[in-house]
């Protein structure tokens, strides 16, 4: 069995295989797409692929969107050639149960996979056409945090960034400013209303595309590059407007053990692909069962069914809620906080963390003791139980295969949205965050982790991270063993309001943390006896 257009036409294999076809014909479907395009979408990876996916294949299958999704990716084009291309863009869909078992699906409704980086002329060209089209009406993203960032740590342009200012649209090589350049090329084409939705796990996410995509408008438009109204264009949201989401399926990498079951089905060519730029990726994608989003319903140029299809359409104030609830409660932060510690005492998947009594009781701690208390209900969820689901069922939900170290990825561009929030409530209603400990031992622990020593003093590999040589550096004179290395090392990271969002020597955090590193840094055990102090 392959992967294909005209291997899924070998119905009876497939069937006999306990794998469900779709129900339309792929191929006539990206023909219609690609000469009348409605959805794009950037950043093409697992989660797009398997929970995006799966909602536009529903909405094909049950008559309400009869065109796919035009995938465009901009950071990583080996996954276009490697993935995308070889397999008519179709996906192996394998949702894991709790209880182990597997559902298995083909999807088919990524009709179209463009390079979109700026080492492919060609697609460019073809993003240029497609942004030109008049019926587009929606351009998604799933990019990750450090997407959307214009500037690092110290405020200043990243330095790719800046070179997208100085260059203008047409040399443009960051998701932003290719965005923003397809953008211009829609003004000056028909200037035709679209909605660009954000459904990355950010904080406003739309908000923030919204500020990034209208900083380099501004900047091109007045050095030259944009004619004049480009930027009242981009600004006026009843022409281009920024929904704000919540997104939530935890989607780990492809596993291995996926693969061999697929192949031993008899479905060929399932090997995962590692690319150059690390990215992660396989003909197939794996997935817990339990999937939410949230999206604020403002799309000037129309839009698919999506609440068919399960999607919770609200307003801002809801969604807000939603995502707050989520992201700066409710599973983010536990994720983040838990993954240092899984790393430090050894654990390679999630789930095995959450069978550690210490860790579970710290991460009921986090959520039930600190967080739930400032979080608002948004009213469509309740955040209670929410949280119940999280971690008595989707944690540790061992099918799963989730790894501790892919969540610990790219944790710097994270800290301030999963716990700043938290610790900016409590400054708002307590005049300081003094009385957290889940918190401050969250921060505590990734700032240990950036040691990477474990717990017993052996060393390990720090998760991808672009702040990592910046972070490590500020750290350097800390020493394992020795708690007095530890002297004003971490003030220039505690005090960061780029990094956390606040000051956590104002909120009264700093030097709780700073004492909670130094009790971690006393020899072997020490990260676990400081944690299971702290949880008496």
């Amino acid at each position: 069995m392959k992967l294909s257009y005209s291997g899924i036409r070998e119905t009876k294999a497939w069937e006999e295989a306990g794998v469900s076809l779709p129900s339309y014909d792929p191929a006539l479907l990206a023909e219609r797409t690609k000469k009348d395009p409605v959805w794009v979408h950037f950043g093409i990876g697992n989660i797009f692929r398997i929970f995006i996916g799966t909602i536009a294949d529903q909405l094909i299958e049950s008559g309400d969107l009869d065109r796919g999704i035009i995938c465009a990716e901009t950071f990583d084009a080996e996954v276009v050639d490697k993935i995308y291309d070889p397999f008519d863009n179709l996906v192996m869909s394998v949702i894991m149960h709790g209880d182990g078992r597997r559902d298995l699906k083909v999807l088919g409704p990524l009709s179209e996979a463009v390079r979109a980086d700026g080492g492919s002329p060609a697609g460019r060209e073809r993003l240029k056409e497609i942004f030109r089209a008049p019926g587009l009406k929606m351009v998604s993203f799933t990019i990750t945090e450090k997407g959307y960032s214009l500037r690092g740590a110290d405020g200043s342009y990243l330095p790719y960034v800046k070179a997208d200012m100085e260059n203008g649209p047409e040399k443009a090589s960051g998701a932003m400013g290719i965005v923003t350049a397809m953008l211009l090329e829609r003004f000056r084409s028909c200037a035709g209303p679209l909605a660009l939705v954000s459904m990355d796990n950010v904080s406003r996410n739309g908000k923030k595309l919204r500020e990034s995509v209208l900083e380099t408008a501004k900047v091109w438009e007045e050095k030259g590059f944009a004619e004049a109204g480009f930027t009242d264009y981009v600004s006026d949201e009843d022409r281009v407007s920024f929904p704000w989401t919540m997104i939530d399926k935890i989607t780990p990498r492809p596993g291995e053990e996926i693969c061999e079951m697929l192949t031993g089905l008899g479905i060929e060519d399932m090997q995962p692909v590692v690319t150059a730029r690390h990215t992660y990726i396989a003909p197939y994608a794996n997935a817990e069962a339990p999937q939410y989003l949230v999206v604020e319903d403002h799309f000037p140029n129309g839009r698919p069914p999506l609440e068919k299809a399960g999607v919770y359409m609200a307003d801002r104030e809801t969604v807000n809620r939603s995502e707050r609830m989520k992201v700066t409660v409710c599973l983010n932060p536990i994720h983040t906080a838990m993954c240092t510690y899984d790393c430090m005492f050894g654990y390679t998947f999630f789930a095995d963390g959450m069978k550690d009594p210490l860790l579970l009781k710290y991460a009921e701690k986090l959520g039930y003791d600190e967080g739930l208390p400032v979080v608002e209900d948004p009213g469509i969820l309740s955040p209670k139980t929410f949280l119940d689901e999280v971690l008595q069922e989707r944690f540790p939900n061992v099918y799963l295969g989730d790894t501790s170290a892919r969540i610990a990825v790219d944790i710097s561009q994270m800290v301030g949205i999963r716990f700043g929030e938290t610790i900016k409530a409590y400054v708002k209603k307590d005049g300081s965050a003094a009385n957290l400990t889940a918190v401050p031992l969250a921060i505590a622990g990734w700032l240990r982790y950036l040691l990477a020593v474990d717990d017993e003093g052996r060393p390990f590999t720090l998760s991808p991270d672009p702040m990592i040589p910046e972070l490590t550096g500020m750290l350097e004179g800390i020493v394992f063993g020795s708690p007095e290395s530890l002297t004003d090392q971490l003030k220039p990271i505690l005090s960061n309001v780029n990094i956390f969002g606040i000051d956590l020597y104002e909120a009264g955090l700093g030097e709780k943390i700073g004492k909670m590193v130094r009790q971690m840094l006393e020899g072997k055990g020490a990260v676990r006896r400081t944690l299971a102090a702290y949880m008496e």
